[in-house]
């Protein structure tokens, strides 16, 4: 499975988007500082996520999420970001 997920810096309030086929890993990546662009927002909590059968697919989902009306979206979904 690819699992497609947005995670909130709890010291920023900002929103990550990516994809990954094991979550909990990279989740636990991200709260160690692991991750090149959220290095220094850690730590973070898991708002969001979606599981794909196919790669293609879970990449297509994250740039949705990363436009404008992707964001709104995400928005709407989740009332406490």
């Amino acid at each position: 499975m690819y699992y497609v997920y947005v995670i909130q810096s709890l010291k920023d309030k900002g929103l990550y988007i990516g994809h990954t086929n094991d979550l909990k890993r990279r989740f636990q990546d991200h709260n160690n500082g692991q991750g090149k662009a959220t290095k220094f927002r850690a730590p973070f909590r898991l708002v969001y996520y979606e599981a794909c059968n196919i790669l293609g697919d879970a990449i297509k989902r994250e740039k949705q999420f990363k436009t404008g009306f992707g964001r709104a979206y995400l928005k709407r979904r989740l009332s406490d970001i």
